[in-house]
């Protein structure tokens, strides 16, 4: 492969416990988009902060070389000087500041040691341009969107002259309207001779944009696909991945269901801080044991706001509607009411609502239900490390020790975790948001046998997902919402892509 603009040879990367890295190789040609795919843990994101200088120069073994020369870079500064800038999937921007103040902090326009703010926001409109955001730049990053807010880190990027841009899981959180427009902007940043390394796991993004594919597995380069070349196709992709043939996205499932035993009627939900905004409109739904119930939608549709809502209020003001389970009306003004009352939810977000990173995770797996390892006025550790261990051994999270930071864990092995705490508290109603955000078709297909077993044991499942394969895959029954509104039910015969998107549209055309 010639015309280069970086060669990864032999990188090399351990932490306490497990080798990240294992002599992994990586060449990429100037000017095109190579993709970087692999299962939760198999070093990508780890080979990217590597590069970056994130983990600096000493702390691993191999040779990185980037425009023909070797390079040793001891911090971030050290790889954004040589014109290589990495946006990762946690954005790393400041709410209360504004978007011009985000693109050029930490590379201030300055003149004769003061800030020109007119340059700022002068520089900072042609770099709005550029990405294609029609933003004013006074505003503040805390009221634009999230895809808006990925569009204002690539400026930033850009306004260091950035010759190879990473980005880590960049569409993770956005709607695909927002992911197409991110791509689109890749394929022009690739015409103007910028250098992109895509790490995602939406394969069909991968397939469409990516010029080569280099595919990672525990820690180890496993080939590269070259566009053209070789048939890249998703199920191609899959098998590099995981090592085999995945011939079903989703496991085989018959559900068995009982009587209805959770049930919302005419629930109505309004903004926390917008008077008179009405964001969950007079809602009924109703799940039968043993079943999963889908809730779709577009982004905005309310879906997160209702789940929350129903978890002990944890979202909105003026809620009113009348909650019933197993046949009796129940009511929830707090979180530990409803974890008392048999309710769970899991969060679309498990890094900063989910899990706390810091802990380890036995921790993580108790903090729900303490009062089940109560000895007296004391927690006991014993039965804690037991509970633990049994959780993981259960679902599988693959760890050294259950001592580990959980922020150390694959995103797949975090979201085991999530589940392992609230499958801990025994709970018969589990809302389960976005439950596979982030993570690889590997880890997806052991998540789903995990829900499809609660399922099996009489448990009651709301799962909301904003891919509409996955509800299709593993739903018994689907509500659609749309504006706050219940807008269709379909069982698994009637629904479809097209019969979901079909609810959507006609309810905004009324």
């Amino acid at each position: 492969m010639d015309n280069l603009i970086l060669e990864m040879k032999r990188i090399t990367k351990t932490f306490p416990g497990v080798k990240a890295l294992n002599e992994v190789n990586l060449r990429v040609k100037k000017g095109e988009i190579h993709a970087l795919v692999g299962e939760n843990g198999a070093g990508k994101s780890t080979l990217m902060n590597v590069l970056s200088g994130i983990y600096p120069y000493g702390t691993y073994s191999g040779e990185i070389i980037f425009e023909g020369n070797e390079c040793a870079f001891k911090e971030i500064k050290d790889s954004e000087r040589a014109g290589i800038a990495i946006i990762h999937q946690e954005l790393a921007l400041i709410p209360y500041l504004s978007i011009a103040e985000n693109i050029f902090l930490g590379n201030e326009q300055s003149k004769k040691h003061f800030i020109s703010w007119t340059q700022t926001h002068i520089k900072a409109a042609q770099l709005l341009e550029k990405v294609g955001l029609h933003e004013n730049t006074y505003t503040c990053i805390k009221d634009i969107g999230v895809g808006k807010q990925q569009l204002v880190e690539i400026a930033k990027a850009l306004a260091k002259d950035v010759k190879l841009l990473i980005l880590d899981e960049p569409t993770a959180a956005l709607n695909e309207d927002d992911s197409d427009n991110l791509l689109k902007l890749l394929l022009e940043l690739k015409r103007d001779g910028i250098t992109c390394i895509l790490i995602s796991h939406k394969l069909s993004e991968v397939s469409r944009v990516a010029d080569h594919i280099t595919i990672l597995r525990d820690g180890m380069t496993i080939e590269t696909l070259e566009k053209g070349n070789a048939a890249i196709c998703e199920d191609r992709i899959i098998k590099g991945m995981v090592g085999r043939e995945l011939v079903d996205r989703f496991p085989k499932h018959t559900s068995q269901l009982g009587e209805i035993a959770f049930e919302v009627k005419n629930w109505t939900v309004y903004h926390p801080d917008i008077e008179n905004k009405l964001v969950v409109d007079h809602i009924n739904l109703k799940v039968h044991k043993g079943e999963i119930v889908g809730i779709s939608g577009l982004m905005g549709s309310g879906r997160t706001e209702l789940a929350m809502s129903l978890f002990g209020k944890a979202y909105g003001r003026s809620i009113s509607g009348t909650m019933l389970k197993d046949g009796k009306e129940i009511t929830l003004q707090t979180i530990r009411q409803a974890i008392d009352h048999g309710l769970a939810y899991v969060t679309e977000d498990r890094k900063s609502a989910g899990l706390v990173l810091t802990q380890d995770i036995k921790s993580n797996i108790s903090l729900a239900n303490l009062p089940a390892l109560r000895d007296r006025l004391l927690i006991d550790a014993n039965k804690e490390v037991c509970i633990a261990e049994e959780y993981r051994q259960k679902l599988g999270v693959k760890c050294p020790s259950i001592l580990q930071k959980t922020g150390n864990l694959s995103g797949g092995n975090q979201q085991k975790v999530v589940l392992s705490k609230w499958i801990f508290t025994a709970p018969d109603v589990l809302i389960l948001d976005e439950p596979t955000r982030g993570i690889d078709v590997g880890a997806k297909y052991e998540i789903y046998e995990i829900i499809h077993k609660l399922a099996d044991d009489g448990k009651c499942i709301i799962m909301i997902s904003s891919e509409l394969p996955e509800i299709l895959g593993v739903c018994d029954r689907i509500y659609v919402m749309n504006q706050g509104k219940i807008v269709g039910e379909l069982s698994q015969n009637e629904a479809s892509q097209e019969s979901i998107m079909k609810c959507i549209m006609q309810s905004d055309r009324r």
